[in-house]
């Protein structure tokens, strides 16, 4: 991991740090606060006591922000605390299904859609007050309906301008389904941070005994859109790679898409070496499974699949399965979203915490220094493996 001493964070604060973290985003903020107030605490700032840098050690930087609802189900956001003046970082996740509220009696579950009227809610209770306006929302809205195939609408890109329209000047994601919904606000802040780093130490801390070589390792991407995440593990890691491409039946539309008839594969032999399957989310698994189990045919030796989001919506059992029939050794998902108590309590499951990542993010943002270094992990990468060639801790 970057550490924060080898960042250059000269610049002055855009403002005082706040972070904002609505309900569903509440663990994740509390460990990126406790990292901000460690960090400024033993660095001790030579500055602090300028009126500058009024606000800038303190014992918590969350802000004091509820969302309650009215027995219709309607909503209202309510800042408790003064903001005026500040640089304000608000966190949200779409994805934990896990919170609920009451409509006319009955019991609700918290859908994206939800989340995303709660972010748009406290940024209307801000009211302007606020030097700068930061979201960072790992699982980025509607992402998977990121272009138009048809007479379809394109929700991610008026989200994007949405947020942007209400003063948004920076907004935060990783590994969105297509970076390229970007173009929607060019002329705002927008990054798509990808997770590598954390899933390749992840991996060598659980699995001692690696191969690390073209000769014992490929990553694989499970689909053409893909690609992209696994020819960059594949050179910096320096391994080859394959992919599967998805044969779909154009005649049917199930569940608002053509059903996929079969996974084929292109690339060179599979057999003997340790995969890793790539991609950016696992939602039903279907996918993963049908892709691992080809590999496993083609005589694979270990297979991992790392995905930045583990939505598991049908369930783990398929994932259970998977596992005692020996087709996959190891799920890698991130903590950027919500995690079921099951999932955290399942022997192949290896958990990349994000927490530091994201502080490190904010730090930097509130200094206005540059992400550059935090965004390309490959200086970072190849000295974790160097140290776990070494046999060294990782």
């Amino acid at each position: 991991m970057l550490r924060r001493s080898e960042r250059n964070l000269d610049n002055i604060p855009v403002g005082s740090l706040g972070l904002i973290a609505l309900e569903d985003c509440r663990e994740m903020s509390e460990k990126v606060n406790n990292y901000l107030v460690k960090w400024r605490k033993e660095e001790g700032h030579k500055h602090k006591d300028d009126i500058i840098f009024n606000g800038y050690e303190r014992d918590s930087y969350l802000i004091d922000a509820k969302v309650p609802r009215f027995g219709s189900g309607e909503a209202k956001g309510i800042i408790n605390e003064s903001v005026r003046g500040m640089d304000l970082y608000l966190m949200v996740d779409v994805c934990n299904y896990s919170l609920t509220y009451s409509l006319t009696g009955e019991v609700n579950h918290m859908s994206p859609d939800d989340h995303y009227q709660n972010l748009k809610r406290i940024i209307a209770a801000i009211g302007g007050k606020g030097r700068r306006i930061n979201v960072i929302m790992p699982f980025l809205y509607e992402s998977r309906q990121h272009r138009r195939s048809s007479r379809e609408s394109l929700d991610c890109a008026l989200a994007l301008q949405e947020l942007v329209h209400m003063g948004v000047e920076n907004i935060i994601t990783f590994d969105a389904h297509d970076p390229r919904v970007s173009n929607a606000i060019p002329l705002s802040g927008f990054e798509t941070v990808r997770p590598t780093y954390q899933f390749i130490k992840g991996l060598l801390r659980h699995v001692k005994d690696l191969q690390i070589d073209a000769e014992h390792m490929m990553a694989i991407s499970p689909d053409e859109g893909a690609t992209e995440r696994a020819v960059y593990l594949a050179n910096v890691l320096n391994l080859d790679m394959g992919m599967f491409y998805k044969r779909r039946d154009y005649t049917k539309i199930v569940d608002g898409r053509n059903p996929i008839v079969a996974h084929e594969f292109l690339g060179s032999s599979v057999e003997g070496k340790d995969v890793i399957i790539l991609d950016d989310m696992i939602s039903s698994g279907d996918s993963i499974i049908d892709v691992a189990s080809q590999l496993k045919q083609r005589k694979a030796k270990r297979i991992f699949a790392a995905a930045t989001f583990g939505l598991f919506t049908n369930g783990l059992e398929k994932f259970d399965k998977a596992y005692e029939d020996g087709i996959i050794n190891g799920i890698l998902t991130t903590n950027l979203i919500y995690q079921t108590p099951e999932l955290l309590e399942r022997p192949y499951y290896i958990n990349c915490d994000m927490s530091k990542y994201v502080a490190l993010l904010v730090d930097t943002l509130n200094h206005d220094g540059s992400l550059s270094s935090i965004l390309n992990p490959i200086e970072r990468i190849q000295n974790v493996v160097a140290r776990y060639k070494r046999g060294e801790d990782i």
